[in-house]
């Protein structure tokens, strides 16, 4: 016997019937025992989405069937409850995904298991995580319960035809230039490091001249619009960027004064509109002490009069941006448990990396 997770969508007709009477053929199917199915909940449409919305559950199953059988038994079921196949992401009374079949995988024309998409559906892990939290992704080596954590209540499809920007975030200290450096190369992709070295206002500004503070922002705000352009960033293309858009607003608010701020913030918007969004954030976290630490062994002069109290805050800064984040899925590492410097542990990110990106040899 093998347990294996399939997948059930309706947006036409009667949808928690069609879904119900799906479930009961698949039961009364041999060789199929139905074991448990997650509550079901209306999703909103993915690709087209001038559709009605989706009815969605999962369902938990025991099978003597094999991976290529139980799929054919779920296409028959399709067939026999009306479903006309039709082109992806079209509107559909059922639809039968075999998601998951037991610790298996298969990469042939007619069939991919674990299905291609699991990680990135919410509405998908949502069920599997009702059913069994603690259920592993047999490529991604994550379970259910991490997955759906990474996508925060949002879902996604590859984009193929824009960058594949590849941002990895956090504190100052914690890593992050180290890990793009790595990370370019294992994804053969264009590294993006930030202008910290050619900032003439940096040392001014971590010495406490207040009055430098703006300059640096915008030098770094118009650096970012050359790296980030999307007409200079090749569509399907990796690049891995050591740091996140986004963190502007986050130190604009922390360095500049009340009027500086009211400037930068009316300079931004503009700005913004014109970056890449990333595909994937890598988070990297560490306390703020092991960061401090960190700054110091590296001993850049203007960065060591940065105190503890800074760093804790920029850590919640992150924290607060990262809880309504829907742009992106993020994987958080925690640099207490991942080394830099060995081959497995990034031969690992890297692998998990390339199944939320659209690469063009994948």
């Amino acid at each position: 016997m093998t347990t294996a997770y399939i997948g059930l969508g309706s947006n036409l007709g009667e949808r928690e019937k069609s879904v119900r009477n799906a479930v009961k053929m698949l039961a009364e199917a041999e060789g199929i025992e139905v074991v448990r199915v997650s509550e079901i909940i209306e999703t909103e449409p993915l690709g087209q989405a001038n559709q009605p919305k989706y009815l969605n559950a999962v369902a938990e199953t025991t099978t003597t069937l094999s991976a290529k059988d139980l799929h054919k038994k779920l296409v028959d079921v399709e067939v026999s409850l009306g479903r006309e196949q039709k082109e992806k992401w079209t509107s559909r009374i059922i639809d039968l995904d075999l998601l998951l079949f037991g610790t298996e995988v298969i990469n042939h024309s007619d069939l991919t298991i674990p299905h291609p998409q699991i990680h990135l559906r919410s509405f998908v892990l949502k069920g599997l995580c009702e059913l069994n939290p603690e259920l592993m992704h047999p490529v991604i080596n994550e379970p259910v319960n991490e997955l759906a954590v990474r996508l925060n209540g949002a879902d996604y499809v590859l984009k193929p035809n824009i960058p594949q920007l590849v941002s990895i975030a956090g504190i100052i200290g914690v890593g992050k230039t180290t890990l793009a450096e790595k990370l370019a190369e294992y994804l053969v992709g264009k590294l993006l490091l930030e202008a910290y070295d050619t900032n003439p206002y940096m040392p001014d500004v971590y010495a406490g001249k207040k009055q430098f503070a703006l300059d640096s922002q915008l030098y770094f705000l118009t650096s970012r619009i050359e790296q980030l352009n999307p007409n200079i960033l090749a569509m399907g293309e990796v690049a891995v960027s050591d740091y996140i858009f986004d963190k502007e607003l986050i130190y604009a608010r922390r360095l500049l004064d009340n009027q500086q701020l009211s400037l930068y913030e009316k300079t931004y918007p503009p700005f913004a509109g014109q970056v890449a969004l990333p595909v994937l954030v890598i988070y990297l976290w560490d306390s703020a002490h092991n960061c401090l630490e960190r700054i110091h062994r590296r001993n850049r002069p203007y960065e060591q009069k940065i105190e503890l109290q800074f760093l804790e805050a920029l850590d919640s800064d992150y924290e607060i941006l990262f809880a309504d984040w829907k742009i992106c899925p993020v994987i958080r590492v925690s640099m207490s448990e991942f080394d830099c410097t060995k081959d497995d542990d990034l031969q690992d990110l890297a692998n998990q990396i390339k199944c939320y990106i659209a690469m063009k040899n994948q």
